[in-house]
């Protein structure tokens, strides 16, 4: 919306900052922490009056969360607020890929906010059917794709990037928009899997974050797309102005969120933020390279599924529980030990993410 003002410039004054992505994104950063911090404890404080009960906690689960009982859910509402306050002030609004990530955002914390909803007032961790979330999650993805691989180059629509081999493309064809759709829905139930300690998704979301907001810029730039021999991919480094908005709204729920929890990000948090992840990395072309850079969610995903599949095949388990964050938890790590170790993990991934930009 602000950007609107680098029309009045005429080159050398304070108006020129606006053209500026950077300028903007920092402006988007500022916007959406200060909105976090004032708003963060109203919206607690109301959370908390509606809920009365708060979050249910799971009978099975280690004994340690049954001291959580009544902390409310539902705060990734703050996040998704700042989110949206900062991007619409400061990023170009004629951005197609803006809203493509936008509106993936809020489909996707649309099912979470259903889901948390039904687990408050139903008073049970089984909140919305599964085939609903998939169901409403797929045609969320698909139109996402679909607008995506309009929107892309001609030479780049349809097509899969490989890192570390400059130049390389798959021709998906038709398989695009499933895999693109793949990609989407893992990323957001995956990070919905690793929000299970107080501050362990949160942080790890924003670093995945911070490093596609750098791969974006990149990548939406001739002369660094050409440099670095990656795809150039016009209009993307618009999306850095919709990552610093991001971040800025979730240092302002960390502040919160941080040990003890004032309150949970929930469903409505995790999977929306999940599915700006994937959304992100199907825009820049830079799906294979999400893998990497959210290893973290990846491995939280597959202890999921390892012991599903395990046990439903032999009636064992692989591990103590999962994700597999709760299977280091009985084996008596403390909740502050394990969030810390997996930010470092999830750092370490983003820095190998990075050198992607590089290594060809």
């Amino acid at each position: 919306m602000l950007y609107w003002l680098a029309t009045l410039s005429d080159g050398g004054d304070f108006f020129n900052l606006f053209r500026y992505i950077t300028f903007r994104a920092g402006g988007a950063f500022f916007t959406a922490l200060i909105f976090g911090f004032m708003f963060g404890r109203p919206l607690i404080d109301l959370l908390r009056r509606k809920q009365k009960k708060g979050q249910p906690i799971r009978d099975d689960g280690p004994q340690n969360h049954f001291s959580k009982a009544g902390t409310p859910t539902m705060g990734g509402l703050l996040i998704l607020a700042a989110l949206i306050v900062g991007t619409l002030l400061w990023a170009r609004l004629d951005n197609g890929y803006v809203w493509i990530v936008l509106m993936v955002t809020l489909g996707f914390a649309a099912i979470g906010f259903a889901d948390d909803y039904a687990k408050v007032t139903k008073q049970h961790h089984a909140g919305l059917s599964g085939r609903v979330r998939l169901l409403i999650g797929l045609i969320i993805a698909a139109a996402a794709a679909i607008a995506a691989a309009w929107l892309h180059p001609a030479a780049l629509s349809g097509q899969l990037a490989l890192p570390f081999f400059k130049d390389a493309l798959i021709n998906l064809g038709l398989l695009y928009v499933p895999f693109s759709v793949l990609v989407i829905l893992g990323a957001a139930n995956a990070v919905n899997l690793t929000d299970g300690l107080d501050g362990l998704a949160i942080m790890p979301v924003m670093i995945a974050a911070a490093t596609f907001a750098v791969i974006a810029y990149m990548v939406g730039n001739a002369n660094f797309a050409n440099y670095l021999g990656v795809h150039f991919v016009p209009g993307t480094g618009e999306l850095a102005v919709f990552v610093a908005a991001l971040i800025g709204g979730g240092l302002g729920f960390l502040w919160y969120n941080a040990p003890p929890a004032a309150v949970f990000m929930g469903d409505t948090g995790s999977l929306a933020l999940g599915g700006a992840l994937g959304a992100i990395a199907v825009v820049t072309k830079h799906e294979v390279v999400l893998a990497i850079v959210g290893g973290l969610f990846v491995v939280e995903a597959l202890s999921v599924i390892i012991q599903v599949l395990y046990f439903k095949r032999t009636g064992r388990r692989v591990f103590l529980m999962a994700p597999i964050h709760h299977h280091f938890e009985k084996k008596g790590w403390g909740e502050a030990q394990i969030v810390i170790r997996f930010w470092i993990i999830a750092l370490i991934l983003a820095l190998i993410g990075l050198a992607t930009l590089k290594l060809r």
